[in-house]
């Protein structure tokens, strides 16, 4: 299955996990956070998103950052280029909805997150620091409120509210 924003910037494939269910608009949702994402940081440009399984998302987390094991989200941003293309980001169906149910959150939420969060890497943001952290934190939480999700950290931060 695939789902494109109808003017060829942004794809969504589904190619595995029960992302074509579960949540049922799965695709639309992914592409209307990399929409809010790219528009939050005024990034013109092309990507793709895969919603795959945590069997993908190990064979590529091995393949690129040699490591073992499926992750929730991975970031591929493309070197610069005339066609204005991004990268890519890539999700696992697995890991998101282990995660969303340990975390308490709706995996609908935790989807539009991660492809929020995978987006803003592919347009040069990271987490690497405190500061960089802080930064691209409170830029997810600002797409998400646009979204109508809840802050992601709020349980991090000890914050009671609904997530």
């Amino acid at each position: 299955m695939t789902l494109d924003d109808g003017d060829g910037g942004i794809e969504v494939l589904v190619e595995g996990g029960d992302w074509d269910r579960i949540p049922p608009d799965a695709p639309a949702l992914a592409l209307s956070a990399a929409r809010a994402a790219l528009a939050a940081v005024r990034a013109p440009g092309s990507l793709a998103i895969l919603l795959a399984d945590d069997a993908r998302l190990a064979a590529l987390n091995t393949a690129f950052r040699s490591k073992a094991g499926p992750t929730n989200v991975l970031s591929f941003p493309a070197p610069a280029n005339p066609e204005g293309w991004l990268g890519d980001v890539a999700l696992a169906f697995e890991t998101c909805r282990r995660e969303a149910e340990a975390q308490g959150k709706r995996l609908e939420h935790h989807l539009q997150h991660l492809v929020a969060h995978g987006v803003l890497h592919l347009v040069g943001y990271d987490h690497e620091g405190d500061a960089d952290a802080a930064e691209m934190e409170a830029l997810e939480v600002k797409i998400l409120a646009g979204l109508g999700a809840p802050d992601p950290y709020a349980a991090e931060r000890g914050d009671h509210g609904q997530s």
